[in-house]
């Protein structure tokens, strides 16, 4: 189902001193993620398929590009994990539609064609609602990201907006650092 967010992304030089404000607050480490995202072309927004060890969703965002905090509307679909077969090889296997990520990219690729990958170390971090990374993104750099997230849509973007305002200060991140696009969009334009 579909939720707001109000986010940023930044360059980020002082990876330690971000999580010293975390862990100061008592957010909530979910862990470090080896995240592969793979952007397929689509007419509107972002389509992407997240691969992780924690996270693995396919998910289709549309977000303004520019600096500081912006609004996204976010739709998630998390595909089934199969769990490895016993002693069954794969030929075995019932098609029961249960293949994950592999069998949905693979139909997402053909379909759209991908656009392309972006392969990073995410650190995630919770306070309430809100979502903290600690990014590290190949061929990129060092980055952070903060998700201000309504779910329920109980939470209004004016306080979202806030919740981003307030962490942008408390973790000192200077306007120059805001970046306005996704990473995809950086890696593109390096490499062209």
């Amino acid at each position: 189902m579909g939720h707001v967010n109000i986010e940023i992304k930044a360059r980020c030089a002082r990876p330690d001193a971000i999580r010293r404000v975390l862990q100061a607050l008592n957010a909530d480490f979910k862990g470090i993620d080896h995240q592969i995202d793979t952007y397929f072309r689509c007419a509107h927004g972002r389509l992407k398929l997240r691969e992780g060890t924690i996270e693995c969703a396919l998910i289709h965002y549309d977000r303004e590009d520019a600096a500081g905090p912006k609004h996204c509307d976010v739709i998630l679909y998390h595909p089934a994990r199969p769990a490895p077969p016993p002693e069954r090889t794969r030929a075995e296997l019932p098609h029961d539609g249960t293949a994950g990520p592999a069998a949905l990219k693979a139909a997402l690729a053909a379909a759209h064609g991908i656009l392309t990958v972006v392969d990073k170390q995410r650190e995630i971090y919770f306070i309430d609602n809100v979502k903290f990374h600690i990014d590290q993104v190949a061929g990129l750099g060092g980055f952070v990201e903060i998700e201000a997230i309504d779910t329920q849509g109980t939470i209004g973007v004016k306080r979202l907006r806030a919740q981003c305002e307030h962490y942008i200060n408390l973790f000192a991140i200077n306007e120059t650092d805001l970046v306005t696009c996704s990473y995809s969009d950086l890696l593109l334009a390096k490499d062209s």
